[in-house]
C-alpha cells in the first residue's frame, strides 16, 4: 500500500460513463453535500473516469498520496481494481465482490446490495411467524439475485425449503401460477419482480403476507400503490424517514428518481465512513445510524447495512409495526 502523504480523500467514480454516469453523479452529490456540511470539502478530490478508465483513476489517486480512495462504484470496476491495480491506497469500495470473497487488506466495502435487504426480510418474515414460504420471481437478474439471497437467509433463519415459482406476464402462465399457488398452502409469499409488474403479479397471489424487494414501488403513482396494499419491503431511512433527527444537518434534495436518491444517500454515508477510515489507524469498531440504514463494521471489513421495513397502507409506504 502506498504511504499517504496528505489527508486527502479521493472519490473515484465513473462520471464519464454513458451507462453509469447518472448513478455516479448522484453518489458524488451526496458525498460532497456531506463534506460541505462537515466543513471538510477542502480535503476531498473527485476523480472521474469512463468505462475503461478505473485503473488510471486509481493510479492518479495513489500518486497524489491520498489517505483514502472511495470507489469503485461498479462490481466490474471493483474486480478490475482488486486484480490489477499496481498501487492501491486504503480503499472504501462502494460495491461488493460477486463471489462474496474476502477483501484484501486495507480494503473496506459499503454497498446498496439487495442481499442485505433480503437478509433483513428473511429474518423479519421468520419473526412474523412465517414457516412455509412461496417465492414468485421474474427473470430480471437483480430480482433473481434478491430471491437467491432471500432463500439462503431464510434457511439460516430456520425456515424450510421455499416453494419457487417463475413470474411471466403471459395470461396463460399467470393462470397456471394462480392454480399452483392455491393448490399448496403457504404462510406468505416473496414477490421478486420489478415495480412495473408488481400490481399484476400480486393480483395472482393467494391471501397472506407479501414480502418484496426494495424496488417494488419505484416510480409507481398512488393508484398503483393501492394495488400493493399490505406489501412489506425494505427502504433506506433517507427515504423512509426523511425528517429523521439523524439527518437534520444534511442537505435534503430530491433527484426525481428513488434509485438516484438511494445513491445520493450512499454518498452521504460514504463520506461519514471516509472521515473515519482516512485516519492513520482506522477504527476496528464502527456503528451508527446512516442515511442508508444502520451501519456496522464486520470483521470482514464489510459495512453491514440494515434498512427499515415499511408496508404499503392506503397507497402510502408507512413504517412496519409487527403484531405483538
Amino acid at each position: 500500500m502506498p504511504r499517504p502523504t496528505s489527508d486527502t480523500i479521493c472519490l473515484v467514480l465513473p462520471l464519464e460513463s454513458p451507462r453509469y454516469g447518472s448513478a455516479a453523479a448522484a453518489v458524488k452529490a451526496g458525498f460532497l453535500a456531506a463534506a460541505n456540511a462537515s466543513g471538510s470539502a477542502a480535503r476531498t478530490r473527485v476523480i472521474g473516469h469512463g468505462d475503461d478508465g478505473v485503473l488510471p483513476a486509481f493510479a492518479t489517486a495513489a500518486e497524489s498520496g491520498a489517505a483514502l480512495v472511495v470507489g469503485p462504484l461498479t462490481r466490474d470496476d471493483l474486480k478490475t481494481v482488486l486484480a490489477l491495480a499496481l498501487a492501491r491506497p486504503r480503499t472504501l469500495a462502494l460495491n461488493q465482490q460477486e463471489d462474496g470473497g474476502a477483501l484484501p487488506n486495507e480494503v473496506y466495502a459499503l454497498s446498496l446490495s439487495v442481499e442485505s435487504d433480503a437478509e433483513l426480510l428473511a429474518r423479519r418474515a421468520y419473526a412474523d411467524g412465517v414457516r412455509f414460504m412461496a417465492t414468485v420471481t421474474s427473470d430480471a437478474p437483480l430480482q433473481r439475485r434478491f430471491k437467491a439471497a432471500f432463500s439462503a437467509a431464510w434457511a439460516r433463519a430456520g425456515g424450510g425449503a421455499t416453494r419457487d415459482y417463475r413470474f411471466d406476464a403471459n395470461p396463460e402462465v399467470l393462470s397456471v401460477l394462480r392454480r399452483e399457488l392455491a393448490a399448496r398452502s403457504t404462510d406468505a409469499t416473496l414477490l421478486a419482480v420489478n415495480a412495473g409488474d408488481a400490481a399484476l403479479a400480486k393480483s395472482f397471489l393467494p391471501p397472506g403476507p407479501v414480502y418484496a424487494s426494495s424496488q417494488i414501488t419505484d416510480g409507481l403513482p398512488t393508484p398503483m400503490l393501492r394495488d400493493l396494499e399490505g406489501v412489506r419491503y425494505v427502504e433506506i431511512p433517507w427515504l423512509a424517514d426523511p425528517t429523521g433527527v439523524s439527518f437534520a444537518s444534511l442537505p435534503h434534495t430530491s433527484l426525481g428518481d428513488p434509485v438516484l436518491d438511494r445513491l445520493y444517500a450512499l454518498g452521504l454515508d460514504a463520506f461519514a465512513l471516509a472521515e473515519l477510515l482516512a485516519n492513520t489507524i482506522p477504527p476496528d469498531r464502527v456503528e451508527f445510524e446512516g442515511a442508508t440504514g444502520h451501519i456496522s463494521l464486520t470483521p470482514a471489513r464489510v459495512f453491514a447495512r440494515e434498512g427499515r421495513i415499511v408496508v404499503v397502507r392506503d397507497g402510502q409506504p408507512t413504517p412496519y409495526a409487527p403484531a405483538q
